[in-house]
Order: structure tokens, then sequence, then C-alpha cells
């Protein structure tokens, strides 16, 4: 059973706990003050590690920032990735998505909402020690409907700050839906509840242009094989990555301009879920093998992550590989020694 959630840090907190940790640069801490943006202005830098800044980009696209960025954290809402979520609701306004494993061979969603807010969003879900390292570099806030005690305890001890059913405004059930897959957010209302200082992330990729990203070869259809239970198609269509088996609606799902698939390792997170399931945690930090799509073609290469706090570090034997700047799907695939597979068609 999941624990009632209380109220943890909010964001400015959590930026002084990165700051603490070299993360962010001074300017960047509570307060506002030195280079931070603020809504009424357009910045034209940002904090990156070591204190030093780069030319303002959308940190969760890579595009060049012409208006003011919001005044309020990165949010991530946990959306259930099952049959049982049809139809997903507000996938279509995510700037970013990270699909993780989660128990029974199933993934839950990660959506990251910064540039666009859709009305609702959901069904939400709880969260997982996975997404430690999926929100970190992001200095972003979760939105789910809770978690179960071993995953609250290590969420706090990592300062994530996150928004729950039982404390927070904009959540309802869907009485069209059946439990627990009912619990739908009006991140409108949840956003008016927001009274902190917002701070402006890093690059959440390693952004490039678009005419610089040269693939070795083509890819047309992509399997990302999570477990025997669950498996994410993609098709390459007009410029665009589609699923062939998403939950959203027709008009509201992700089509991103880029996939990025990150072979990576799973182990234990420690406890059963209800159904008496391991729960399974992906270890977000380290590196390993990985792949991007792009423009239907493919280029193979390694990613890196120092600590679950760092920004991603992709790298091919001739050097840094950049992401091209537009909307990105990463898919967190188990290696293959962990079950997961990637076909490449």
């Amino acid at each position: 059973m999941l624990a009632p959630m209380t109220r943890p840090t909010r964001p400015r907190a959590l930026a002084a706990s990165l700051l603490a940790a070299g993360l962010l640069a001074t300017a960047a801490c509570a307060g506002g003050g030195g280079d931070a943006p603020t809504a009424t202005g357009t910045p034209d830098s940002q904090p990156i590690q070591g204190g030093t800044t780069l030319a303002a980009l959308w940190p969760l696209t890579g595009r060049k920032v012409t208006t003011a960025t919001p005044d309020r954290p990165v949010l991530v809402a946990k959306i259930d990735n099952s049959s049982s979520s049809e139809p997903q609701v507000g996938l279509s306004s995510a700037d970013l998505v990270t699909e993780e494993l989660v128990e029974g061979g199933e993934t839950r969603l990660a959506a990251f909402f910064y540039q666009r807010v859709p009305p609702v969003v959901g069904p939400v879900r709880s969260m997982r020690a996975t997404d430690i390292g999926i929100v970190m570099p992001a200095h972003a806030t979760i939105v789910a409907s809770g978690a179960a005690p071993p995953t609250l305890l290590r969420l706090k001890q990592n300062g994530i700050s996150f928004y729950d059913e039982e404390t927070d405004p904009g959540y309802y059930r869907d009485s069209a839906r059946r439990m627990p897959y009912n619990l739908m957010v009006r991140l409108p209302e949840l956003i008016r509840s927001i009274d902190d200082d917002p701070v402006v992330p890093p690059s959440y990729l390693p952004w490039g242009s678009r005419s610089g990203f040269t693939g070795a070869s083509k890819a047309r259809t992509v399997d990302a094989v999570f477990s025997d239970e669950h498996t994410t198609s993609w098709r390459y269509e007009k410029g665009r990555y589609v699923n062939d088996n998403s939950h959203a609606a027709e008009g509201d799902r992700f089509v991103p301009d880029n996939l990025l698939v990150l072979r990576v390792e799973v182990g234990d997170a420690g406890y059963l879920d209800p159904a008496g399931n391991p729960v399974p945690e992906t270890i977000y930090q380290g590196k390993g093998d990985a792949l991007l799509f792009h423009g239907g073609e493919l280029v193979r290469g390694t990613w890196s992550k120092l600590s679950r706090a760092t920004p991603l570090k992709l790298r091919t034997a001739a050097g840094r590989l950049e992401v091209p700047a537009g909307r990105t799907w990463i898919e967190l695939v188990p290696r293959d020694a962990d079950g997961g597979r990637v076909d490449v068609g």
C-alpha cells in the first residue's frame, strides 16, 4: 500500500541543496539574483555546472528562448503507460518524455512540462526511485499520486520536491475511469499555488543543430523491448517518430523529433508492490550504450552520467554526440542481461 505523503522541500530548497553540491552557479540560488531569469524579462544566460553561463536555450528542447521563461519550476508528471490508462491526457504538450521500467515488466512515463502546460494531465501514478536521476538535472518538481515509504524516504534524502493528491490543489478523480487509473491533475490550478522562486535549469541534453546530425545508418522502425510484457514500437514518418502502440488519444500524442535509447542496468528497489511484484530500479548513473535516432537515421554511441544529479553526456568514437534541438523521447531500456532489447529496422 502507498503511504500518505507529506509536503517536502519545495524548489527553492532543492536549488539550495544542489548549489551545495556544486551543480548551480552562485547566482542561481534561492533569492533569484544574478543571472537567474525572471518571468518579466527574456533571459540571455542560464546557470550551468561550475558557475559559468551559456546562451539561453529552452533546457528541455534546445531551442532558443525568445520569450520569458516560466515563473515556476519544471513539472514532471508520472503517467501510467498501460492499456488501463487509455486515453492518456496531456502528452502532446510535453517538452520531453522519459519512459522507465516499473514492476510487472510494464513501464511508466515521466512527462516534462515547462514551455507549455495542458489543462489536464493523467492518469497520474506513483513515483519510483528511478525518478531521482530523471528529475534532478532539471531541478524539477514531480506531480504524482504518492510513493511507497522506501521511495519516499530516498526522494526526501535527495531533496526531490513533489506534489501529491493528499495536500495539493488540482487533483481530482475522473468518475468515467476505474481506480487507480482515474487520478487526473488540472495543472494550471496546481501552478497557481506555486509561490517559490523559479530556477532555470541547465540544458537537459547536449543540444546541437539538426544540420550537424549525420546518421551512420538508416533506421525507419525501432522496437524498445523493456521486458516480455512490454515493447514500445516506433516508426519514422514525415519527419517525426510515431508511436504505434501509444495509449494517448489521437491528437494528444507526443510526437518526437528525436528518439534517444539508453541501455541501462536494472537493480532491485528493495520492496514489493501490493501485488507482490519486486519493484525494479533503473540505475540512472554510470555509463552504457546509447542509440540516437533523428531524421530516419541512427548514430550509436555511449552515455555517461557522473551521478543522478548531473546532466547526461553522449559520445561517439569521434567525440561529443549532440542531440538535434527539438522534442525528445528517452527510452531507458534495460541491458540485454536485464531482459531488454532494441530492434532496429
